[in-house]
């Protein structure tokens, strides 16, 4: 090892850090048990903002002018992040508890070795459904994309621009995600178009949401869906046969952090598997850390929204970052399916 590895350790340690540190995370997705156990071990203050999809926090982070530190990317947006500077390069590789990463999730495509990142949760996009309502396949698009009489008006889209899209271009027989191919794209904006007005909502939905009626289906992340079974059997998770997506979500520290000593603290923490294990067990989603699952609920370990059926597993991908141009050709799309 050499001099300069060694002293990146050091601080990560032996340091009794002092101060704040501030996050900014998808909303609900923090546990503040962690949380709590942070400031307690470092006498750091956290606090944490919330935004609602990868395109508000990075259009916040270009913007400049906030006091953020770390922030919490995707795996389709990492490389964007990195690519315009806007990632302080922590070097997550050389930190103590690296060792605890699962490999399959080092030398991953959006940040190969972890120079930037240490991952927080991971899972896949796709539908839910309540099946005293409908009880037909669950594993497949059509429940928003051509929704059956019974769903019609009661089916709530997540606002996730790429999520969406990804999804549509799978059902309409796409093989590639990011995309320029004008006939394909017109299709996926006919279908989005013409779905929409099955839609009941195109938002972020809460439990109650779905336990209470006002929804019967509609896209899901998969540990938002176990919640919601968990509070009504009747739910079920389905795994779009035409093609889903894999995503993870990504600890990363901004280069303007005005705490970024205090954040590396952060990223070293959560890939301690006693820590990965709080942020599954709050918002229900797997981690890329090793040995955590000895420390995660029951109900996680075998659910089917947790573990893929092996049936479903070649289904999914994931989504890569596109290019800017294509993005923009999204963007026309998701804003004309959002008059």
């Amino acid at each position: 090892m050499t001099a300069a590895s060694i002293f990146a350790l050091l601080p990560i340690g032996t340091a009794h850090a002092e101060g704040v540190l501030n996050i900014f995370n998808y909303g609900n997705y923090t546990s503040p048990d962690l949380i709590k156990k942070f400031e307690e071990k470092y006498d750091v203050k956290v606090t944490i903002t919330d935004y609602d999809s990868n395109e508000t926090a990075l259009a916040k982070a270009r913007q400049g002018g906030n006091d953020f530190d770390i922030v919490v990317p995707s795996s389709s947006f990492l490389n964007v992040w990195i690519d315009e500077g806007l990632l302080l390069e922590t070097r997550p590789d050389q930190m103590e508890n690296f060792k605890n990463v699962d490999p399959r999730w080092v030398n991953v495509y959006f940040d190969p070795g972890r120079r930037y990142s240490v991952p927080w949760q991971w899972g896949t996009t796709g539908v839910i459904v309540n099946k005293a309502v409908y009880s037909g396949d669950p594993n497949t698009s059509a429940i928003f994309l051509d929704p059956p009489a019974e769903l019609k008006g009661k089916v709530a889209v997540l606002p996730e621009m790429i999520a969406i899209i990804t999804l549509a271009i799978s059902y309409e027989g796409g093989k590639d995600i990011c995309t320029d191919d004008k006939k394909l794209l017109r299709k996926v904006r006919d279908r989005l178009l013409a779905a929409r007005e099955s839609w009941v909502a195109v938002d972020f939905p809460t439990d109650e949401k779905y336990t209470s009626g006002d929804y019967a289906a509609g896209v899901a992340w998969n540990g938002g869906a176990l919640k919601v079974r968990l509070l009504d059997p009747n739910f079920v998770y389905g795994y779009p046969k035409e093609g889903y997506s894999y995503w993870m979500d990504n600890v990363a520290v901004l280069k303007s952090a005005p705490n970024a000593e205090n954040a590396k603290l952060f990223q070293n923490f959560i890939m301690d598997p006693e820590n990965a294990a709080l942020i599954s067990g709050y918002a229900g989603y797997a981690n890329g850390i090793a040995g955590s699952e000895k420390y995660m609920p029951e109900y996680m370990k075998d659910a089917p929204e947790i573990v893929v059926p092996a049936e479903f597993v070649d289904k999914g991908s994931f989504a890569p970052a596109c290019s800017p141009e294509i993005n923009d050709m999204y963007t026309k799309i998701w804003t004309e399916v959002l008059k």
